[in-house]
């Protein structure tokens, strides 16, 4: 379901307040410190040096999972024939064995 948002303007501190229609809760508000003239929000150097260094994380994390991944798939053959190779000695094994 789609999320609608109202965008309100606090009358006491004059902050900009994203508010959820279905649930009521607040999902970001800004003071007006923390916007410019035209009402967008004003973002810092250190606001983007940590956005680039959590991307840089997640893109790292990225490419290990995919290698461990790729290594699975490499190895679910071998184990594909490991489980064939006991099913099929536990079939032709004897019934008074059992």
């Amino acid at each position: 379901m789609d999320t609608k948002q109202l965008e309100i303007t606090c009358p006491c501190c004059l902050s900009r307040l994203s508010i959820d229609a279905r649930t009521g809760a607040v999902l970001r508000s800004l003071r007006p410190e923390q916007t410019d003239e035209t009402g967008k929000p004003v973002v810092s150097d250190a606001d983007w040096s940590q956005a680039v260094d959590r991307v840089k994380k997640r893109s790292d994390g990225a490419g290990s999972k995919l290698d461990a991944a790729l290594q699975k798939e490499r190895e679910k053959g071998s184990r594909l024939d490991d489980l064939f190779r006991q099913a099929s000695e536990k079939l032709n094994k004897p019934l008074d064995e059992s």
